[in-house]
């Protein structure tokens, strides 16, 4: 598979992956934590801002990867610093950008002890998740995907809740135990095929038993980290510890890196594979949006709740990508991106009533409504988006996901359906709890409503929920010529 360049010469995706590690060092040297908080907000909306001419000048008739910059790096062992992106990465990149200014406003007040590390830690996390996105060689995807979790273990480490070592090491050590194998797999492709290209190695017909090995390698690594059932162990404990910038990274990027680890490497690489083992993925599938909505449902601490959810919703991506058809792939990245937009806001909202009441119990934070009657509007939204009402972003994607796997299995769909109505149950639970609560709620009376840092920390999420879910064709149109080479790899 060839990779042209269509674009001129300029390196825009070097200087997006590297722009958040030199605002990183000039971080180092602010002394001011007023002006270190302004410099953060600044560097990564600058970098937001710029990440938009991809969009702009992305050709979404071709599925050839674009942007492409290419450089020998270690000849000797033929690794190069490839970078490029398609209709799939590209929306994912441009998730991680937008992401990461509010990041940094829902932390404005939020972290008050080594602030400078903090932002810091946000910046390389930065360079690390796009970098992953933009890889086109192993060895380069590999780097990325390690460097990235160091700056989030600390994040739950330093900055974390009163179990902030356990749910640190927890989430360490199951995703290093994911590396070890997806490096095994990548070392394993590289003796075949000579290259650590990622291209070169999709659509290469390997011999079925080598690739059902590679697939198993790739599906526990990637399965961690998504995470699906029965491998989400790590994911409450790091939700509930993490700071909430940290559980929006995880929610919003970090879980997408497993879906898209499936989308890029295991079904073009190794198709056959993916067809033996697609009627168990999909009964996992399956079990995950069931098990993560039944879990969410009888959690009392809102973090929780809104960590198990995101089990249930994840689910429904994996079900869509090995559906193996245009609807389901389309509908599963259309739900990558819905759940990165309406489960960060609702970790942004849980970190808002933590700021007030400290506590995230849901007995507690009963009848907020009465005397916050903004942040009441955007919990109804951020919960009609979650539960998939409607003209909401949520909605689409899981409407193409039902699709596409009703056409490869009635009897899975039927099982699956469920979930839809299960996830109703725990967000409408949730948002009559908040909104108004009961006839004993604690006394809010000195609550105030949202400030402006707030509002503006949530509007950009919530024009993305009505922009997906009344007018879903700019997203859809750019990744449609991907999908549709993918879907041709995996025959």
């Amino acid at each position: 598979m060839t990779v042209p360049n269509h674009n001129d010469s300029f390196p825009i995706l070097s200087v997006l992956i590297f722009s958040p590690l030199a605002a990183a060092v000039v971080t180092a040297a602010i002394r001011s934590e007023n002006l270190l908080r302004w410099w953060t907000l600044l560097a990564t909306t600058a970098i937001a801002l710029f990440s938009l001419p991809l969009y702009g000048r992305f050709d979404c008739t071709t599925a050839d990867f674009q942007f492409v910059e290419h450089a020998s790096w270690i000849p000797a062992l033929k690794i190069n610093y490839s970078l490029g992106v398609d209709g799939i990465s590209l929306l994912l990149v441009l998730l991680t950008t937008l992401i990461m200014p509010l990041c940094v406003l829902c932390s404005w007040r939020y972290i008050q002890t080594r602030a400078k590390e903090f932002m810091i830690c946000l910046l390389i996390m930065e360079t690390a998740m796009i970098g992953v996105f933009c890889a086109l060689d192993f060895i380069l995807f590999f780097v990325f995907w390690e460097a990235m979790l160091i700056p989030m273990a600390l994040l739950i480490g330093i900055w974390g809740g009163p179990r902030r070592i356990y749910a640190s090491l927890k989430f360490f050590i199951y995703t290093m135990s994911g590396s070890v194998l997806l490096l095994v797999a990548i070392i394993a492709l590289h003796l075949k095929v000579g290259s650590f290209s990622i291209p070169d190695m999709m659509g290469r017909g390997f011999a079925p038993e080598f690739q059902c090995w590679i697939f198993l390698a790739f599906f526990i690594s990637f399965a961690i980290k998504v995470p699906m059932f029965p491998f989400h162990t790590w994911l409450p404990a790091a939700h509930v510890e993490a700071p909430t910038a940290g559980s929006v990274l995880l929610a919003s990027i970090l879980l997408k890196m497993g879906t898209y680890g499936f989308l890029r490497f295991s079904l073009p690489i190794t198709p056959h594979a993916t067809h033996v083992f697609m009627p168990y993925i999909l009964c996992l599938s399956v079990v995950a949006i069931l098990y993560g909505g039944l879990t969410a449902l009888a959690q009392n601490d809102l973090k929780k709740l809104v960590a198990y959810s995101s089990v249930s919703h994840m689910g429904f991506a994996t079900l869509g990508i090995f559906a193996l058809n245009m609807a389901g792939v389309e509908g599963a990245i259309l739900q990558m991106i819905n759940h990165g937009v309406t489960t960060g806001a609702l970790f942004i909202i849980v970190g808002i009533i933590y700021e007030r009441l400290h506590t995230r119990d849901l007995g507690e934070a009963a009848g907020l409504g009465k005397y916050m009657p903004v942040f009441a509007m955007f919990v109804g939204v951020f919960s009609l988006s979650s539960l998939a009402f409607p003209g909401t972003n949520s909605f689409i994607g899981e409407f193409l996901v039902l699709c596409g796997g009703f056409a490869v299995s009635k009897t899975m769909v039927v099982c699956a359906v469920p979930g839809v109505v299960i996830a109703a149950a725990y967000m409408l639970r949730m948002l009559q709890k908040v909104a108004w609560g009961g006839a004993n709620n604690p006394d809010q009376s000195h609550l105030t409503d949202l400030n402006v840092r707030e509002i503006l920390t949530l509007t950009p999420l919530l024009v993305f929920v009505f922009w997906i879910g009344l007018q879903p064709q700019p997203f859809t149109r750019v990744m449609h010529a991907s999908v549709q080479r993918l879907l041709e790899q995996v025959k």
